[in-house]
């Protein structure tokens, strides 16, 4: 009599930072994951520029792979050049392919990012997501971010009017948010 088997473990996804190298592997991947759910600029179209230029270096994406191939990617960014405003950190972007959803793909990046800005000495990390992308709102929330602002109507796509929802959360290790005192200037 044979046993049931157990099934397959699936295996963390391995978080690395990214390489040039790593470009078109990128560009494919996010013109794959394209969606009106969560993308403000129109679907892609050939000739495709390249994914990494000068706004989007590779020292400030994370990816993520599954079996050695590359199934998603988050960038980590300062929102501004300021320097009053060095300790926060921006997610800029996060993809994961769709074939890798439901794997933690997407949560490991989350946490990665923010464990990278808080290498980089960051003591907020922030994001802006489509008001209607209700799966990444839901993963927002669950690993501590809250909204702090929403802009009604701030895009038109072709699905209509669409709110950008501006969400963030503090990185110190109890939680404490740097407070402004509310006044400007």
């Amino acid at each position: 009599m044979s046993t049931p088997s157990r099934p397959a473990r699936r295996e963390p996804p391995v978080i690395r930072p990214a390489l040039v190298e790593d470009g078109d592997a990128l560009g494919e991947l996010d013109r794959r994951v394209w969606s009106p759910v969560h993308a403000v600029t129109a679907r892609p179209q050939p000739p495709y520029a390249p994914f990494f230029d000068s706004v989007d270096r590779p020292r400030e994406f994370l990816v993520a792979e599954l079996g050695g191939v590359l199934v998603g990617y988050v960038k980590v960014a300062r929102p501004t050049a300021l320097v009053c405003n060095a300790h926060v950190r921006r997610i800029q972007g996060l993809a994961v392919d769709g074939r890798a959803r439901g794997r933690g793909v997407g949560r490991a990046l989350l946490r990665a990012a923010m464990d990278e800005a808080r290498r980089q000495g960051a003591a907020r990390i922030t994001l802006r997501v489509l008001g209607h992308n209700a799966p990444a709102r839901a993963l927002y929330e669950s690993e501590g971010f809250v909204v702090e602002g929403v802009l009604p109507g701030e895009f038109l796509l072709e699905t209509g009017y669409a709110d950008d929802v501006l969400m963030g959360r503090p990185l110190g290790p109890e939680g404490d948010a740097p407070r402004g005192t509310g006044s400007a200037g």
